[in-house]
């Protein structure tokens, strides 16, 4: 009877090793296959965490390549990098910065890209971050028909030798690029006038202001605008209906635009492409947009023309925004700090 126990117990603790053995394996085959399943993970995660920063660092570089409206910087240092030297138009300029930082409480300046929508660039950028509405004019009547008013309405078929800037496009087809232009700029200012966060507003200011394609849309449109208040103080003016602002007295009195097709033609087609805005541009600039364009000339430091308003007769309800300018072609966007 013992021998017979003895041989069940023994039998019993080999099935149980023999279990146990293979039990073992198992565990350990689990073991090996959850740790290389882990090593597995750990190598993806950090696969995909590189990709992601490289991917992120990628798209922030290429919007700070194409963001033609930079993020804001000391103005002092701009002034001690940009004007080295001791010449005597590197000192001036360092003294009219100096000016602009103790005096007017210029503290950083934006800049610009230094091409030929320079000055409408700089204006509309701050319509847009600033989330100013439309102009008054501009609520009453549909920008979308501005186009077509004048081709079918007041006959000005010329406007098919409208130039698109850097894009010298003329023809028949002129209408109606305009007209997605002027769709462009309605549809843009609408969103972001509306949106309330400052934030908020600004990121979506840097995405429109780094996508060229959309960028020249906006300022073609301004551009039309201009020629569109131009046509209408001449008819105004022809007609001897009510009395139109001074500036259009001091443009028409031009010889290169006594009148909106020479306008268009020897100013308006070009803006963008070989040339900026002028001053008397500026002054239409601001009066159909209804803002107030103070302009910081420095190369006129120490003149009465060193502090400029475009135009000089404004509302009082109109906003301000200003410009900074070394040479009256390129223009950044100067910041206030108190």
């Amino acid at each position: 009877g013992r021998h017979e126990v003895w041989s069940w117990t023994t039998a019993t603790k080999e099935s149980l090793c023999l279990m146990w053995q293979k039990v073992k394996v198992q565990i350990m085959l689990s073991m090996s296959f959850l740790d290389a399943v882990f090593w597995y993970c750990r190598r993806l995660y950090s696969f995909l965490a590189q990709l992601l920063k490289w991917w992120s660092n990628y798209l922030q570089t290429k919007l700070i390549r194409n963001l033609s409206v930079l993020t804001e910087v000391d103005l002092l240092g701009y002034s001690a990098r940009e004007w080295k030297g001791e010449t005597k138009q590197a000192k001036h300029m360092r003294e009219a910065y100096e000016e602009l930082f103790w005096s007017c409480h210029i503290k950083y300046l934006r800049q610009v890209r230094r091409d030929n929508y320079s000055a409408v660039r700089a204006v509309l950028f701050q319509i847009f971050s600033q989330g100013i509405p439309f102009p008054s004019w501009m609520k009453e009547r549909d920008v979308l028909k501005l186009p077509e008013k004048l081709l079918y309405s007041q006959g000005c078929n010329w406007i098919q030798q409208y130039s698109f800037g850097p894009e010298r496009y003329t023809g028949p087809n002129a209408f109606g690029k305009l007209r997605r232009c002027m769709e462009a700029l309605k549809t843009n200012w609408a969103e972001i006038s509306a949106t309330k966060d400052h934030e908020e507003r600004g990121n979506m200011c840097n995405t429109l202001f780094s996508d060229e394609s959309k960028e020249y849309k906006l300022y073609e449109a301004i551009k039309f605008i201009m020629l569109y208040e131009v046509v209408e103080a001449y008819e105004q003016i022809k007609n001897r209906e009510e009395p139109v602002h001074s500036l259009f007295s001091l443009l028409f009195a031009r010889d290169t635009s006594s009148d909106p097709l020479s306008f268009m033609m020897n100013h308006l087609n070009s803006i963008g492409d070989s040339i900026c805005l002028d001053q008397v541009e500026l002054f239409l600039l601001g009066y159909v947009l209804e803002v107030k364009i103070r302009v910081y000339r420095l190369h006129r430091f120490n003149t009465e023309e060193f502090q400029v308003n475009y135009p000089d007769e404004y509302r009082r309800e109109w906003n301000e925004i200003s410009l900074l300018t070394e040479d009256d072609h390129y223009y950044h966007i100067p910041l206030f700090r108190t």
